[in-house]
């Protein structure tokens, strides 16, 4: 994704680098496909994220850019408008939350998690196989008809789980921070690897105690 190609004005011909509006006329402009988010919301690109400034710059581009001040403009105007309103969304939603930042910046960095996301991350491996035991014996409880006892123990699990992740979020944060002017080292590349894996399967578990917990409440 590259942030620093030029674009052309519509309305006056001027040269410059990506935005949502002209620098030299102010006219709305239709951003490049590739063009990457902290454009979009006008920030430096790089993981760490003032999220009190993303918010106020949000709102700001939102009301410049909706479509009811252009209905009675140009094509390019109108279809300007609504692109990059959709545009602005996407890119808020992500830069708004550690972990979907933390899976954007991995995705700028050309990387991806892939088949990695899929096992179980080693330093996890011992959470796992309680949670699955504990989830066993969910089961057992509710099918010998002690619902309560099984939502009871699930409820200790998910707390378990939920800490476990709590705490996988706090190390992505930090490991964000440690981006150098949006550059980082082989190491941090790799460790932000691992805590969105971690995260990533954390999720999982987490959706499958709820999962056994409503079976157990509906049971």
């Amino acid at each position: 994704m590259d942030h620093t190609t030029p674009v052309r004005c519509w309305r006056c011909a001027d040269t410059h680098p990506a935005s949502l509006f002209c620098p030299h006329c102010q006219a709305i402009q239709q951003l490049p496909s590739q063009v990457d988010y902290f454009t979009v919301v006008g920030l430096p690109r790089n993981p760490v994220v003032d999220e009190a400034a993303l918010a106020l710059r949000y709102y700001e581009l939102s009301r410049r850019l909706h479509p009811d001040l252009y209905h009675t403009g140009t094509a390019e105007e109108k279809e300007a408008s609504l692109q990059n309103t959709a545009l602005l969304n996407r890119a808020y939603r992500t830069l708004r939350d550690v972990v979907q930042r933390g899976q954007y910046w991995l995705e700028l960095q050309g990387e991806q998690l892939g088949r990695e996301n899929n096992r179980v991350p080693p330093a996890l491996a011992a959470l796992v196989f309680e949670v699955q035991e504990k989830l066993a014996e969910a089961r057992d409880n509710c099918a010998a008809g002690s619902s309560e006892a099984a939502g009871a123990e699930l409820a200790i699990i998910r707390t378990e789980v939920h800490a476990q992740f709590e705490r996988s979020r706090t190390t992505l944060a930090n490991n964000l921070t440690q981006w150098s002017d949006g550059n980082g080292t082989p190491a941090l590349l790799q460790q932000l690897k691992t805590c969105l894996s971690e995260i990533a399967y954390l999720r999982t578990l987490l959706r499958d105690v709820d999962k056994e917990s409503e079976a157990s409440w509906n049971g």
